[in-house]
């Protein structure tokens, strides 16, 4: 009896051992950690960039055996109209004699790596660069799935059920090998993965790794430059108009918009207006929000300043640029400017020829009756209630109802304008002024002349009277002369004529002339 329960308890330890054994060998092979397919990609809100920002280093980058970790310091960040940022950052580093490993993350992921310059400002003759990568495979749950083909992995379906066994394939679907069998799991059933580690090779942040030599041990300020593609910035302005369309208050936002894969903490921001020359190897925003800001706002604080042949507009405090945001920064604020309004009529574009050619064909623009166009003009003067250089954008014209609501009434993109030019902004179409241009006469006299008789009815069908500027573009040929007209007109140019033409209330008017064109 004795020697049967020695037996038993003898079998009892070496099972309590076996299972001891098993189970620290499936921990050390598998040691699953549980990340779920939402958190593999990158996340959009501040929580979790600040959660990434101190993140300890994968176990592919902590076997790396770095010699240096180049941390945060203070950074610039200047933006161009082009799609393009160009990037200052000074950073501290550790770095033993001899040659060191320096990875700096926190890159942006379309940085072009071929513009990266790197100087040591605490030891810039005793501190070469050797080397420079730039490693940019960003971990992904396909490029994980596809890694640990023939290893381990476990996954929970959307209703519970956990799976364990060897990744046949995760293409599309995930293939595994189980101790039951081979399953095929639907990819839009999965839930969450888990594996083992990170494999080698992947990272998950863009990263820049450089082989330093230093003379001599100890703490260097590294400052490094680069370009990246992906942000870019206009101008939008908003503008309202007094009730006699001669005043509106300006309000200048500067629109930045980010998609260079980094975020910029704390940057000093600079804007760069002018199109600059490139080696080569346009959003909407919420307006009504802009428009209540811009009536509520203290005085902008971003200062400008000519630099080389452009306009550079600096921000006085630090800015933070996430990631795939959009950041509106007030720069312009003017709250008397004068405008003139006015009715255009220009129903022919102008047409050139070249010299000696002419178009001869009777065809004419006598199309259906059009609208006259409604513009504005500003003087970007000081008596006007502006004077300073206005870089390209967007102008959005609001105008106050009976109710006190703010409705649009137009909006047209201006150039770069500096001062003292003047803005026209076209924002749409008078609907109760009506013009129709008829060709009455027609002539080829010979080879090398043409007679051509315009008439021009404009319409009013508004209770007050109006002035309408008329443009005649004179398209045939270069060499034009106007033989006769029914009332004065301005000559803009060789081919170009003007007439103002006053129209009573519900009235019309009608111009007539006549044009010869030699070649």
């Amino acid at each position: 009896m004795q020697g049967n329960t020695r037996r038993a308890y003898l079998i009892f330890v070496a099972a309590i051992l076996v299972l001891t054994v098993t189970a620290t060998a499936f921990a050390q092979t598998v040691a699953p950690t549980a990340t779920s397919r939402a958190a593999l990609t990158p996340e959009t809100n501040e929580a979790a960039e600040d959660e990434e920002a101190v993140a300890e280093e994968s176990p592919a980058e902590e076997e790396a055996g770095l010699a240096a970790m180049a941390l945060p310091g203070s950074l610039e960040l200047t933006v161009y109209n082009q799609n393009l940022g160009l990037v200052k950052e000074v950073r501290t580093l550790d770095l033993a004699a001899g040659i060191n490993e320096v990875r700096f993350t926190d890159v942006a992921s379309q940085i072009q790596p071929t513009t990266v310059h790197v100087v040591s400002l605490t030891a810039p003759n005793q501190t070469i660069l050797l080397e420079q990568n730039y490693e940019y495979d960003l971990v992904s749950s396909y490029k994980l799935l596809q890694r640990y083909i023939d290893q381990p992995i476990r996954l929970t379906t959307s209703q519970g059920q956990i799976y364990t066994g060897t990744l046949l394939s995760g293409y599309d679907d995930v293939i595994l090998a189980t101790d039951e069998g081979i399953n095929i799991i639907k990819a839009d059933e999965i839930q969450e993965f888990s594996f083992p580690a990170l494999p080698e090779g992947l990272i998950t942040r863009p990263t820049l790794v450089w082989l330093l030599q230093a003379d001599e041990a100890g703490e260097q300020e590294l400052q490094v430059t680069y370009l990246t593609s992906g942000i870019s910035w206009q101008a939008d302005y908003i503008a309202m108009l007094n009730a006699d369309d001669d005043e509106l208050s300006l309000t200048g936002w500067i629109s930045l918009d980010n998609n260079s894969g980094a975020t910029y903490r704390d940057a000093k921001l600079k804007l760069v207006a002018g199109e600059i020359s490139q080696v080569v190897v346009e959003k909407e925003y919420a307006m009504e929000d802009m428009l209540v800001r811009a009536m509520a706002t203290p005085a902008p604080q971003v200062a400008e300043r000519s630099f080389f042949e452009y306009h550079l507009y600096e921000v006085a405090r630090p800015v933070t640029v996430r990631d795939r945001q959009t950041k509106q920064i007030e720069f312009v604020q003017a709250p008397e400017v004068a405008v003139e309004k006015e009715y255009v009529f220009q129903f022919t574009s102008p047409i050139y020829v070249g010299l000696g050619s002419a178009i001869t064909e009777r065809y004419y623009e006598s199309a259906a009756p059009v609208n006259a166009e409604v513009r504005i003009e500003i003087v970007n003067d000081e008596e006007s209630g502006l004077g300073m250089p206005l870089p390209q954008g967007i102008v959005r014209v609001y105008k106050e109802d009976i109710d006190g609501g703010a409705q649009l009434v137009g909006e047209a993109s201006i150039n770069h304008t500096p001062r003292n030019e003047a803005i026209n902004l076209t924002l749409g179409r008078a609907f109760d002024i009506v013009g129709e241009r008829t060709q009455t006469n027609f002539r080829q006299l010979g080879e090398r002349q043409i007679e051509e008789t315009i008439e021009i009815e404009l319409r009013n069908q508004k209770d007050e009277p109006v002035t309408v500027r008329l443009i005649e573009n004179l398209y045939r040929a270069q060499d034009a002369e106007v033989l006769e007209s029914s009332a004065d007109y301005t000559e803009v140019d060789a081919n170009t004529i003007e007439y103002e033409v006053e129209i009573g209330a519900e009235g019309s008017a009608t111009i007539t002339y006549t044009v010869m064109y030699r070649w």
